[in-house]
């Protein structure tokens, strides 16, 4: 049985712990650069063994795979230290702060034979197992334009995580990954990027517009931002009619099938235990079990992509990162 190790001990880190035991996978043991909050997590959680350092963690002989579960600008080291240990990854979207750091985690993965994989847990999701369904079966025809929302709103403490630039902080990476990466998901790789943004006093983005052009012209119109809570819908439109995601699109949740006459054609429902992120832990494990590649969901190569459409992204918004 694939044993998990969890590298850092924040809110998505209990989340994931969480969602691990109660779907019965085995969590093995975390590590934090501070004993104490290791130890707290190990008793909160009822984890076997607690480390005092990201080394002890990934030098466990117990663990199998890591979830990196630091802040953003820590994804790329702390992923490449458990890929030297010999350790598989899954690690917290946003994939990395650029590509090039994604570059480097293909690469130490691919070399060690080792699975890297990002934990945009969304993609498993039933309901958009399904929506791919109806996509793929023509009931909406040729998908035309995506729209997605993801806007929150967030502490304004300007020492706060989400508005500090040295911790990745502003509405992009937090926040936009979800829309960026669905409309990946819907259409594949952008052919052009633009984007418009409005900027925090600590310099990260407040509020960020991106239109995402597709192949055969199809288009994608995202949002996100951090001061102000937004509807977290998304639309998928298409030639003979349209699939509305009901919020948080990206979480469990519920959709319409809506024909061109607006007249409903189906309406999905699905019932989650937990937060859901159980699945991409299926994922993970049966390619550990298969003894390695990646998952046709989240391929390897398009988390290193996708970081290039937010670098392009933060190019157009001059949005500018410590170091990256």
């Amino acid at each position: 049985m694939t044993s998990w190790g969890i590298l850092g001990t924040g809110g998505i880190a209990a989340a994931m712990a969480a969602d691990l035991q109660l779907h019965g996978h085995t969590v093995g043991a975390v590590g934090s650069r501070a004993p104490e909050s290791a130890a707290r997590f190990a008793a909160a959680h009822g984890i076997p063994r607690s480390h005092g350092s990201y080394e002890e963690l990934v030098a466990d002989p117990d663990v199998d795979v890591v979830y990196v579960a630091t802040p953003h600008p820590q994804h790329a080291p702390n992923a490449l230290l458990a890929l030297a240990a010999g350790k598989h990854v899954l690690v917290e979207k946003p994939f990395t702060m650029n590509r090039a750091e994604a570059e480097r985690i293909a690469y130490a993965a691919t070399e060690r034979g080792l699975v890297a994989m990002e934990a945009m847990w969304t993609r498993w999701l039933p309901h958009i197992l399904r929506l791919h369904e109806v996509i793929a079966d023509g009931t909406i025809g040729e998908v035309r334009t995506v729209v997605a929302h993801h806007a929150q709103r967030l502490s304004a403490d300007p020492a706060g995580r989400m508005l500090d630039p040295a911790l990745g902080g502003g509405a992009l990476l937090d926040l936009g990954i979800y829309p960026v990466s669905f409309a990946w998901d819907v259409l594949g790789a952008p052919t052009a990027v633009q984007a418009a943004s409005a900027s925090t006093a600590t310099g990260v983005d407040r509020q960020t517009a991106i239109l995402l052009s597709h192949a055969g012209g199809a288009q994608s119109v995202l949002t996100c931002g951090l001061d102000a809570r937004g509807s977290n819908d998304a639309v998928i439109v298409g030639t003979s009619g349209r699939i509305e995601l009901d919020p948080f699109f990206f979480s469990p949740t519920s959709f319409r099938v809506l024909d061109s006459e607006d007249r409903l054609i189906e309406r999905f429902e699905a019932t989650v235990t937990g937060r859901g992120m159980q699945y991409q832990a299926r994922a993970m494990e049966r390619l550990i079990e298969v003894g390695g590649g990646e998952d046709p969901r989240m391929p390897l190569r398009q988390s290193v992509e996708i970081m290039g459409t937010l670098d392009a992204v933060r190019e157009r918004i001059g949005l500018v990162y410590p170091g990256s």
